[in-house]
């Protein structure tokens, strides 16, 4: 981890753009199909550089998904570029029918996710993306917690066949690892060791989470602490590791419905030991406000997991 930068922030869409650019460089065969927001998707770069590898279908998401589909027919490694709102729900008849189905070689990065968009309001919020597009057979679901990690993931994600699901943030985000740290999807990554408590965090909420483990450690409690960057596969042995400690929270930018919160809570009640409390988007739509009042309206926040650890402690 690099502590040192910790201060240090960049949008996780940022790191999207800058590896696909490496990855366009290396392999002929990445494209970028955008749906014409390649400014805020950070894809204007590649389609500069690798004009005969970029492919711009307009606003129209579902012919964007369609042509990635028939991309990868022939070989091609289409990465989808659109806001996460658009790319999870808008897509999703095409995600199934033409591109999970078939099990293609698409990859969806989405920048604007979670209530990341916050002024933009509720419409281009995305608070279900993750937990709609986990229940689709073949798809893969990964969000990276900050610039570094979230490379590595795009980078494995363009190795790995099958469809892909990659969320990003609008807003920056603190540094949490540095540009050595390695990642495996499907794999959590544990930021603490501890046998008090566990908390499981993904993506913006990540950091959030270890500033809340630091106050607890501070107060003698041994937390546990997972970025769980990938949703589906979720890492069920991470999670059964995690119950040793019989209480963990789970934290995320999402509907605490069917997100990362239900995942754990799927193993959890199939293992049949230990409690979860959910801290997430509470089954309620945003609003135009600032990020930070909107994690607060949902009690995203340092302070709530601090709060929820003590009293699950008690």
């Amino acid at each position: 981890m690099g502590e040192n930068k910790v201060l240090q922030k960049k949008a996780t869409r940022e790191a999207f753009g800058d590896e696909i650019v490496r990855l366009g460089g290396l392999n002929k065969d990445i494209y970028v199909v955008d749906i014409d927001i390649g400014k805020s998707c950070k894809t204007t770069e590649f389609a500069n550089k690798f004009p005969k590898q970029h492919v711009n279908v307009g606003i129209a998401e579902q012919n964007g998904a369609g042509l990635a589909a028939g991309l990868a027919t022939t070989g091609k490694i289409p990465f989808v570029s659109t806001y996460a709102v658009f790319g999870s729900m808008r897509m999703a008849e095409q995600i199934r029918q033409e591109i999970c189905y078939p099990n293609l070689n698409v990859k969806i990065a989405c920048s604007h996710g979670g209530l990341t968009p916050a002024n933009d309001g509720a419409s281009h919020q995305a608070i279900e993306d993750m937990g709609v597009l986990r229940t689709i057979p073949n798809m893969t679901v990964v969000m990276g917690a900050d610039y570094h990690s979230t490379r590595k993931l795009v980078a494995q994600a363009a190795e790995k066949y099958g469809p892909v699901y990659l969320r990003f943030t609008r807003d920056t985000m603190p540094f949490i690892y540095d540009e050595n740290e390695e990642f495996t999807i499907g794999k959590a990554k544990k930021l603490k060791d501890g046998n008090d408590i566990a908390i499981i965090a993904n993506g913006d909420t990540v950091y959030l989470a270890l500033e809340a483990a630091k106050q607890l450690e501070n107060k003698g409690v041994s937390v546990k602490l997972l970025d769980m960057h990938t949703i589906k596969p979720l890492d069920r042995e991470a999670v059964v590791e995690c119950l040793d400690t019989g209480k963990i929270i789970t934290v995320e930018d999402h509907n605490i419905l069917n997100g990362l919160g239900s995942a754990v809570c799927e193993v959890v009640a199939e293992e049949g030991r230990g409690k979860v409390r959910r801290i997430g988007v509470q089954d309620q739509f945003g609003q135009s406000a600032p990020y930070e009042k909107l994690l607060e309206l949902n009690g995203i926040t340092i302070e709530n997991i601090v709060n929820t650890a003590n009293e699950m402690l008690q």
